[in-house]
C-alpha cells in the first residue's frame, strides 16, 4: 500500500498514486476488471475567494437592513433610520466612552439619562439584555 505525500502534505504534491496494487488472482471476472484498474485518489480542491464568494451588491437584510426607529432612538442615534448592527455599535461605544460598565460586575451596565431614555425605567441592564430591549424601537 502506497500513500502520496499529498496525503500527508497536500500543498506539496499535485500527483496521484496508486494506494492498493491489484490482486494477482481473483475469482470473479468483475474484481478482476475492477482490480486491473488502478485505484487513483484525486481530491478535488475548489478555491473560494472574495470576488467568487460575492453574488454582485445585494441590498442589506436582516439586522444588517435599516429601519425605522422611534423618536427616542433617532435622538439617541441621529439618524430616523439605522440598522440593528449599527445601533449596538453605537450603544455599546457610548457605554465605553463613558464608563457605563459596573466596575464590580462588567456584565451589568449603568444607565445614565441617555440609556434611561431608550430602556424605560431601568437603571441598570444586563450587557445580554441589550439586544432585546432595542427591539421594540424599530418600527415595522
Amino acid at each position: 500500500m502506497e500513500i502520496s505525500s499529498r496525503t500527508c502534505f497536500p500543498f506539496l504534491s499535485t500527483e496521484t498514486v496508486p494506494l492498493l496494487k491489484p490482486p494477482l488472482h481473483t475469482s470473479s471476472p468483475s474484481l478482476r476488471t475492477l482490480a486491473a484498474r488502478p485505484v487513483n485518489l484525486r481530491m478535488g480542491r475548489t478555491v473560494v475567494t472574495c470576488a467568487t464568494a460575492s453574488t454582485g451588491n445585494r441590498a442589506p437584510s436582516g439586522i444588517m437592513k435599516p429601519r425605522r426607529v422611534s423618536p427616542e432612538m433617532a435622538d439617541f442615534v441621529g439618524a430616523p433610520e439605522v440598522s440593528r448592527t449599527q445601533v449596538l455599535k453605537l450603544i455599546w461605544a457610548h457605554i465605553k466612552e463613558r464608563n457605563l460598565q459596573d466596575p464590580s460586575n462588567k456584565k451589568n451596565i449603568i444607565c445614565d439619562e441617555k440609556l434611561k431614555k431608550i430602556f424605560p425605567g431601568r437603571d441598570q441592564v444586563g450587557f445580554l439584555e441589550i439586544a432585546g430591549l432595542i427591539s421594540p424601537h424599530f418600527l415595522k
